[in-house]
């Protein structure tokens, strides 16, 4: 197993705040299409720009692209987000459809998400002043002052009785109902 995810700056689960109150505004700030005119390994990328990129500039008028012809080199996707996050993807032998859904993708995202290692699965910018709750927060209080081992605490909580408790309860209530009867009669 690897350890080089502890080489990895540690954060938080986090959104921008109040992003989608009044309005929705885009992470995705800047992408730049990088492609070779000529290299095979960059067939898709230029599939995808002669077909499909002007309507997906048209469909997402907040994020610039920016096309980069390069000679000899691999298609590569660069992302950069409105928190200065930069997001490099590799796009060899990639179809146009996995261009598009790539970018969707990128553009759905709020930042470069595999530079981070998550500390916790929850985090909140403003924490209870009452404290977090415990299995001991409703309890009762006489608790505090009860002296240990007592035999009433120590005793379990909503158990059924036993067969042999019922039929020891009916023995003694038909016993009585016996004496009843008996000091009745005299």
């Amino acid at each position: 197993m690897s350890n080089s995810h502890i080489f990895l700056k540690p954060g938080f689960i986090n959104v921008p705040l109040q992003n989608g109150i009044g309005r929705y505004v885009g992470q995705l700030q800047r992408v730049v299409l990088k492609f070779c005119k000529n290299n095979g390994s960059s067939r898709g990328m230029r599939e995808f720009i002669e077909s499909d990129l002007v309507n997906f500039a048209k469909n997402n008028p907040g994020i610039v692209v920016y096309l980069k012809p390069r000679r000899h080199r691999t298609a590569v996707i660069k992302a950069e987000y409105l928190n200065g996050d930069t997001q490099w993807l590799s796009c060899r032998n990639f179809s146009k459809d996995e261009i598009y859904k790539w970018l969707e993708l990128l553009r759905k995202q709020q930042k470069n998400h595999e530079g981070s290692r998550i500390r916790k699965l929850w985090h909140t910018e403003n924490p209870s002043i009452q404290g977090p709750w415990t299995p001991f927060t409703f309890r009762d209080p006489k608790l505090n002052l009860a002296t240990f081992p007592d035999e009433e605490l120590g005793k379990s909580e909503n158990v059924a009785s036993t067969s042999q408790d019922e039929l020891v309860e009916m023995f003694k209530r038909q016993k009585l109902l016996e004496l009843e009867a008996a000091s009745a009669s005299n």
